[in-house]
C-alpha cells in the first residue's frame, strides 16, 4: 500500500485530546503509523475518547524521546507550520508538496511532522526537515488546531494516492535518499571539520544554519552523503599530517 511508508509525527503534544483526534483523522484517510515525541500525557482516557474508535492507532503508536529518534530511518521529512518564519526556507502548500511525496513513496520512509500546539515546530526542529509546508490561513488569525492541521495533510495524501488519482505509474527505480540519521551525522561531521580546520573559531548556530541550508535545498541521496563524508575525512586527514 502506498501510504504504509508514511508516518505522522507529533512533537511535544500538550493536550491528549489532540492525539486522539489525530488518530481519528488518520484512520479516516487510511494512515496508521503514529509517532509521538515526548507527549505531555500519554496514554490518556481523553485521547481514547477523542479517537472515536481509532484507539487501535493509539495502542500501536510509537513513543520517542526526540524528533531525531522518530525520523531516524526516514529519507524524506516534511515539517508543517501555520506562520511565516524569518528564516528564508522554501515553503510549499499542502497540495504542492504531494508531488515531492509521490516521487519518493516507493523508495523511502516519509514523515510529516507537527509541532506543539502553542508554538509549533522550533527552527531547530524545522532544520531536520527537507521540505516545509505552510498551511494558508487568515493573516489576522493564524492559529489552527493541531488535529485540524493533520486532517488537512492526510486528506491531501488520500487524494494523491487514490487509485484513480493519476494515470501515470509511480517510479520505483530511484536511488534511496539518505535517512535523517545519516544526514544529521553528515552535518555533525561537517561542523567538526569546520572547527578543526579553523573556519569556525567557535560553534556558531547562525552560520551553521546557513551552511545546512546549502545542502538541504534538495534531499541528499545515500551515496551523496557517503561521498561528502569521504571528502570531509580526506580533508581532515590532510590537515592532521601537519
Amino acid at each position: 500500500m502506498r501510504l504504509d511508508r508514511i508516518r505522522i509525527v507529533l512533537v511535544n503534544t500538550t493536550h491528549p485530546g489532540n492525539i486522539g483526534a489525530t488518530a481519528r483523522a488518520m484512520a479516516n484517510m487510511g494512515l496508521d503509523r503514529l509517532y509521538l515525541v515526548a507527549p505531555q500525557t500519554f496514554p490518556s482516557g481523553e485521547a481514547t475518547v477523542r479517537a472515536a474508535g481509532a484507539d487501535h492507532l493509539l495502542e500501536r503508536a510509537t513513543v520517542c524521546e526526540s524528533l531525531d529518534d522518530a525520523v531516524a530511518d526516514c529519507g524524506l521529512v516534511i515539517g508543517t507550520t501555520a506562520r511565516q518564519r524569518s528564516v528564508g526556507w522554501v515553503e510549499f502548500s499542502p497540495k504542492a508538496v504531494m508531488a515531492k511525496v509521490r516521487e519518493r513513496v516507493l523508495t523511502d520512509q516519509i514523515a510529516f511532522v507537527f509541532g506543539q500546539e502553542a508554538s509549533g515546530l522550533t527552527n531547530s526542529e524545522l532544520e531536520r526537515c527537507q521540505y516545509h509546508v505552510r498551511i494558508p490561513v487568515e493573516e489576522g488569525f493564524a492559529s489552527i488546531n493541531l488535529a485540524a492541521s493533520v486532517m488537512i495533510m492526510v486528506y491531501e495524501l488520500k487524494k494523491t494516492f487514490e487509485p484513480d488519482a493519476h494515470k501515470t505509474e509511480l517510479v520505483s527505480d530511484q536511488e534511496r535518499l539518505a535517512t535523517s540519521s545519516e544526514v544529521q551525522g553528515f552535518y555533525k561531521h561537517l561542523e567538526d571539520m569546520l572547527i578543526e580546520t579553523g573556519f569556525l573559531k567557535t560553534p556558531s548556530q547562525k552560520l551553521l544554519r546557513k551552511v545546512k541550508r546549502i545542502f538541504s535545498r534538495t534531499p541528499l541521496r545515500e551515496d551523496e552523503v557517503n561521498i561528502l563524508r569521504g571528502i570531509l575525512t580526506s580533508i581532515q586527514c590532510y590537515c592532521r599530517k601537519d
